[in-house]
């Protein structure tokens, strides 16, 4: 087991995507430079966050959003980033899930909704006009 012993869920997959994604934080940001033994050390923390349903963005943000400046240990802080900021793995309860876009059958127009239809103008004068629609 790993110093990172919380992180051991990983999966290859994962594991590449998360190694990936700490390469390229120096492309953001040039005080972000890591050895390839603490990519190797981040990447099962940043597979963590991927398991648990968190984007690319929002592990991205997580880990260079309001930066000290100067960034003297760039793996610790990020080690540090990772474990307190965890996501919790449960899926949100379905009334904090986003609802999707979807586009008007009748007119184009995007509106959110669970299904496919017509947006809430276009319901209002179908039931206004039943002779029309």
């Amino acid at each position: 087991m790993s110093r990172f012993s919380v992180f051991e869920v990983s999966t290859r997959a994962h594991g590449q995507a998360a190694a990936l994604l700490l390469v390229r934080l120096q492309n953001q940001d040039g005080e972000l430079v890591l050895t390839e033994e603490q990519i190797d050390f981040l990447a099962p923390g940043v597979a963590a966050w991927f398991e648990r349903g968190a984007s690319p963005a929002a592990v991205r943000k997580a880990l260079t959003e309001d930066l000290p400046r100067p960034v003297r240990f760039p793996a610790q802080l990020m080690r540090h980033r990772l474990t307190v900021s965890l996501p919790s793995g449960r899926s949100l309860p379905a009334a904090y899930r986003p609802v999707p876009m979807q586009n008007c059958d009748g007119c184009d127009r995007a509106f959110r909704a669970p299904e496919p239809g017509h947006c809430d103008e276009c319901n209002e004068n179908t039931y206004a006009n039943p002779a029309s629609g």
